[in-house]
C-alpha cells in the first residue's frame, strides 16, 4: 500500500485551489460538498467559477499564485496546466507540510483524488495508486448500483440513535448486536422506504427486547473454499463481519482474515502434519466457551466444513452446551483444484461416480475399500494424502490397478503459489521424492484430460520416469483404456463412499 487511506476533517477549515479552468472547477465543485472555506487563485476564472465568487460561495483571487497564497491552508489543489507553475505550487505546500494534489502529476502530489461513492454521511473512496484509474471508476460504479440512493439516512438515523442506544443497552459487545439487527433487519428496509412511523415502532419494539433477553452467543462453521478469497460465499462474508471471534487453522488463507472485521479477536489453531498441533478437543473446549461468553464465534476452515474437517465433533460439542450453530458451505479443495486444471471429475461415458477419500485415519494410515477404487473407469481424489502417497500406491497395485492410471497432484490449489503435476500410479513415488509438497495438496486417480478430447494446461507439469517431460499442453501420454479395447458400455461404478 503506497498510499494510506484517511478522510479529512475540512469542517470550516480553509482549501486553496490554484487554477481557473475545467480541472480546477470539479476540484471546487468536490470541496464544496464539505464546509471548507474555498480560495480559487488563478489569473482567469471560467463563468462557473466567477458565478460563484459573485454568490460568495468562494473566494476568488485574480492574480498569478505566490506563495503566501498558502498561509493558514488546510489542503491545496494545483490545476494550472502549466508544468513550472504546478510545480512551484508543490514545492511551496511541500516546505509548508501542507497537503498537495497537482493533478496528473502524482510525483508532485503528497495525496491523490480517489473515485468517491457520495451517500453522505456513508462515503466511499476508491483509488488504485494512480496505476488503473478506469478500475476504481469501474468499482465506483458497482457500488453506485448497490447502494440505494436513500442510503446516507440510514446513516442519519443511526447517527441520532446513538446516545439512545448506548444508555439503553451499556454492554458494549450486546450494544454490536444489536446495532447489526437494526440496520440490517425491518427497521433498515423501513427507512429506506421512507416509512419514519413504522421505523420508530420497529425501534421501539428492538429495544423493548433487548431490555430484557441477555446476549447468546452463537457459532458459524465456516467453508473458506482452498485458498481465494475470491470463491469465498456472500454468507460466509457476512458471517464473518459479525463475528466477535475468529477460530482458524493453517489451512486458511491469511488473505480471507482481512475480510472479517478488523477488532474481531483471532485464535489460531493450527495443526500441522507430524508437528505441532492444537488437539479436537481443546479446539471443541474454545468453541464452547467463547459462545457461552455471549460471542458472535466464526470457526473458520479450509474447504467445506463436512468434508473432512471434523466439523460433526465440533456441532455435537455446540450442540451439547445448548449453544447455536450454523454451517456455512464453502467449495472444497478437489472441486476447486479440478476447476483451476480444467480437469473433468466426471464423464458422461467413463467417469459417472467420483469419490473423495482421506489418505489418512485416526492411526496414521488409510483404511479403504482398495479393490473398489482400483478398478477400472474408477475416479477419486485423496484428500491429506501426500505423506502417505507410497502407501495408497502399493495399496492401489496390489488390488489390480493398472500401472498407467492417471494421476494428478494439485499443490495449494487456487492460490499465488500453486503446483499441479500429471503423472502415472506407478511415478508417483518418483515425482514426490523429486518434487517436495509442503503445501495442503489434493491427489486425483483415474482423471485425465485426453479422455475428455483436452489438452493438458501449460502450467501442469507432466512427469513420468525415466522419460524426458513432455511439453506443457501435449495430450498425456499414456491411454486411460487399454489400447486396442472396443468401445462399449462401462461397467457398473463402484459403490464407494467417502
Amino acid at each position: 500500500m503506497k498510499y494510506f487511506p484517511l478522510f479529512a476533517d475540512l469542517e470550516n477549515a480553509n482549501a486553496l485551489v490554484v487554477g481557473g479552468g475545467e480541472q480546477a472547477t470539479q476540484r471546487v465543485r468536490l470541496l464544496r460538498k464539505t464546509n471548507a472555506r474555498i480560495t480559487v487563485v488563478a489569473e482567469r476564472v471560467n463563468a462557473e467559477l466567477r458565478a460563484l465568487a459573485q454568490r460568495h460561495a468562494i473566494q476568488v483571487r485574480l492574480r498569478r499564485f505566490v506563495a503566501r497564497d498558502l498561509q493558514g491552508q488546510r489542503l491545496v489543489y494545483s490545476a494550472t496546466g502549466e508544468e513550472g507553475l504546478d510545480a512551484a505550487v508543490a514545492r511551496a505546500a511541500l516546505a509548508r507540510a501542507i497537503p498537495i494534489n497537482v493533478v496528473d502529476r502524482p510525483e508532485l502530489s503528497t495525496f491523490i483524488m480517489p473515485a468517491i461513492v457520495d451517500r453522505a454521511p456513508v462515503t466511499v473512496a476508491i483509488a488504485t495508486e494512480g496505476a488503473a484509474p478506469i478500475l476504481a471508476r469501474e468499482v465506483k460504479s458497482r457500488l453506485e448500483a448497490l447502494l440505494p440512493s436513500n442510503f446516507g439516512a440510514l446513516a442519519r438515523h443511526a447517527q441520532r440513535l446513538r446516545g439512545r442506544i448506548a444508555k439503553a443497552i451499556p454492554d458494549a459487545r450486546s450494544r454490536r448486536h444489536f446495532w447489526q439487527r437494526l440496520l440490517a433487519g425491518p427497521f433498515r428496509n423501513a427507512i429506506l422506504k421512507g416509512a419514519r412511523k413504522e421505523a420508530q415502532r420497529i425501534l421501539a419494539a428492538e429495544l423493548r427486547g433487548a431490555a430484557t433477553v441477555a446476549a447468546h452467543g452463537r457459532v458459524a462453521l465456516i467453508g473458506c473454499g482452498p485458498g481465494d478469497p475470491d470463491l469465498l460465499t456472500l454468507k460466509a462474508l457476512q458471517r464473518m463481519q459479525e463475528a466477535d471471534v475468529l477460530v482458524f487453522d493453517r489451512l486458511v488463507n491469511p488473505a480471507i482474515l482481512e475480510y472479517a472485521r478488523r477488532d474481531a479477536e483471532r485464535i489460531y489453531v493450527g495443526k500441522s502434519p507430524r508437528g505441532a498441533a492444537t488437539a479436537q478437543a481443546e479446539i471443541n473446549q474454545i468453541l464452547v466457551r467463547e459462545a457461552a461468553a455471549g460471542k458472535t464465534v466464526a470457526r473458520l476452515k479450509g474447504g467445506d466444513p463436512l468434508i473432512f474437517a471434523r466439523a460433526a465433533e465440533e456441532m455435537a460439542a455446540l450442540q451439547a452446551a445448548g449453544i447455536a450453530v450454523e454451517v456455512i458451505p464453502g467449495v472444497t479443495a478437489a472441486h476447486a483444484c479440478a476447476a483451476r486444471i480444467g480437469l473433468p471429475v466426471t464423464l458422461r461415458e467413463t467417469v459417472r461416480q467420483f469419490c473423495l477419500v482421506t489418505g489418512a485415519n485416526a492411526a496414521g494410515e488409510p483404511d479403504l475399500d482398495w479393490d473398489c477404487l482400483a478398478r477400472e473407469h474408477s475416479a477419486f481424489a485423496v484428500y491429506m494424502g501426500v505423506g502417505n502417497a507410497a502407501l495408497i500406491s502399493r495399496k492401489l497395485a496390489a488390488a489390480g490397478a493398472r500401472p498407467d492410471t492417471p494421476v494428478v497432484i494439485v499443490e495449494n490449489g487456487t492460490q499465488e503459489n500453486e503446483r499441479a503435476f500429471a503423472t502415472t500410479l506407478q511415478d508417483l513415488g518418483d515425482l514426490l521424492s523429486e518434487v517436495a509438497i509442503e503445501g495442503p495438496a489434493v491427489i486425483f486417480f483415474g482423471l485425465d484430460w485426453s479422455s475428455a478430447g483436452l489438452a493438458r494446461p501449460e502450467h501442469v507439469r507432466l512427469f513420468r520416469r525415466g522419460q524426458k517431460r513432455q511439453p506443457a499442453g501435449a495430450l498425456p501420454a499414456v491411454p486411460v483404456k487399454p489400447p486396442g479395447k472396443p468401445p462399449g458400455k462401462p461397467p457398473a461404478s463402484p459403490q464407494v463412499t467417502p
